[in-house]
């Protein structure tokens, strides 16, 4: 039943016109949510010269609410063809333009998306030739593709095929939230170049759309925004950024409010990418990793938090940049609890010929350590160093680089901490996420923060309503 079906019948009249190619028929689509509908689709050709002329096969499905609503592209390849993931299609066949981002009837048309398609797939051709081998690995993809496109979109149906731009090497990463943070994160992400896709969600209520408009206007490539949860399927990574801005009036309440949040997040997140990471850079960071681990049911390696990653950096820079001791930083790390409770620690334990020159070496250290945070202390955590700590980590994470960061992890079972509490501690991260934790020197001191920093957390968890 199309709202505006005259509308709609012109349009495919003229369609049909300047492309005679193209076959119609009305077929059930199954959207991500798992809702169906009988929606107007049609198949066909377009010409594009990219050295030589190709045909481009593609498939278009017409929404009900069209032509107020952009219709859903997909590439259509033959057996001997293979996608070439790029700016504007994914691993899945799915076509991404600015056209549709755009899309505004009565200026917006079918034909018009055409033209752009054409255009963009002449800058870069969107599908490529295979080798007889390759052809057989191709008919398992287009099986694949072939269900979404007609409507299966099973989110546990994955792709076996990795051995060249398929579903299982696609970095696709999602950043949940669309504030300062969240854009800052989906910028310094694409500068950085791991993700083939950046998903922002916006979650805000209401048409103003904040700082999302300015994206949209220079529409980066690789850059998509959604309001549709659906839109995060298969991510590698899931950034959390969201903040309640509640009217609650004490610290319980601010955090209560924001945990009622993820419980509207988490399980839609978790239920689109299975796999995922989750990396949370809400606050309190700590608290929120622990109710993102909660409210997911992930395994603790694969939730973690951004905790003192940016501090750590900093930390090391200063000692090695401003206080000229290298051989410090190398193992220097800012563990603990993310903001004031922040603790200098060290993951190497020196041996000296005897005890005078060991207490000598501590000393020395904790003097340099205590100008290091004085002067730590003077940076604030702005929005855009924050997007370029989580820009780090997530390329760790997608390039499953063994870097060793401070993030927030599950602590129990270290330094004698028995609760289930995450707090920042030095970790390899990988493609899974937290691959090891780095064993922190034996200090009691630092020993004995870390359990304060954990009590006053459980204590705080304990009050809240999961």
């Amino acid at each position: 039943q199309y709202k505006f079906r005259d509308l709609t019948i012109e349009e495919m009249k003229n369609v049909n016109k300047i492309y005679p190619n193209f076959t119609f028929s009305i077929n059930t689509y199954t959207f991500k949510d798992g809702s169906q509908k009988d929606l107007l689709n049609f198949s066909g050709t377009v010409p594009v010269k990219y050295g030589n002329s190709y045909n481009i096969p593609i498939h278009l499905w017409i929404l009900d609410s069209h032509p107020f609503a952009p219709p859903i592209c997909y590439l259509k390849p033959t057996m001997n063809m293979g996608i070439a993931v790029g700016k504007h299609v994914d691993a899945h066949g799915r076509i991404y333009l600015p056209y549709l981002q755009n899309w505004s009837h009565p200026k917006s048309t079918v034909i018009g998306l055409i033209k752009e398609m054409i255009a963009k797939f002449e800058e870069e051709l969107p599908l490529y030739s295979l080798s007889p081998l390759d052809a057989a690995r191709q008919s398992e993809l287009l099986s694949y593709i072939a269900n979404i496109t007609e409507g299966d979109t099973d989110m546990k149906s994955k792709s076996k095929i990795c051995g060249g731009k398929y579903e299982g090497c696609f970095n696709k990463i999602t950043v949940v939230g669309a504030g300062d943070l969240g854009i800052a994160c989906v910028l310094a992400v694409a500068a950085k170049g791991a993700a083939d896709k950046v998903v922002l969600l916006d979650l805000s209520e209401g048409a103003a759309k904040g700082g999302t408009m300015d994206l949209e206007i220079f529409a980066l490539p690789n850059v998509e925004i959604s309001k549709d949860f659906s839109a995060s399927a298969d991510s590698k990574v899931v950034i959390l950024t969201v903040n309640s801005l509640g009217n609650a009036q004490t610290y319980l309440d601010v955090i209560q409010s924001n945990v009622d949040l993820f419980g509207g997040i988490i399980p839609a997140i978790s239920h689109y990418s299975q796999n995922a990471v989750l990396l949370v850079a809400s606050h309190p960071v700590e608290v929120m990793t622990y109710v993102s681990w909660k409210l997911s049911a992930f395994p603790q390696n694969r939730v973690i938090g951004v905790g003192a990653s940016l501090d750590t950096e900093r930390f090391q820079y200063i000692l090695t940049n401003l206080l000229k001791a290298q051989l410090l930083a190398k193992d220097a790390w800012i563990v603990g609890e993310q903001g004031e409770d922040k603790v200098p620690a060290w993951t190497s334990c020196n041996l000296f010929a005897n005890q005078t020159e060991a207490m000598t070496a501590r000393n020395l250290r904790e003097k340099v350590a205590n100008r290091a945070m004085e002067v730590l202390k003077e940076k604030g955590q702005r929005s855009w160093s924050v997007g370029l700590s989580v820009a780090d980590l997530t390329d760790s994470i997608l390039r499953d680089k063994r870097k060793v960061h401070s993030v927030s992890t599950l602590a129990k079972g270290c330094c004698n901490i028995n609760s289930e509490v995450f707090l920042s501690l030095p970790c390899i991260l990988g493609t899974n996420g937290v691959i090891e934790m780095v064993k922190l020197e034996e200090d009691p001191l630092v020993q004995e923060k870390l359990q304060s920093c954990a009590g006053s957390i459980h204590d705080l968890q304990q009050q809240l309503k999961l």
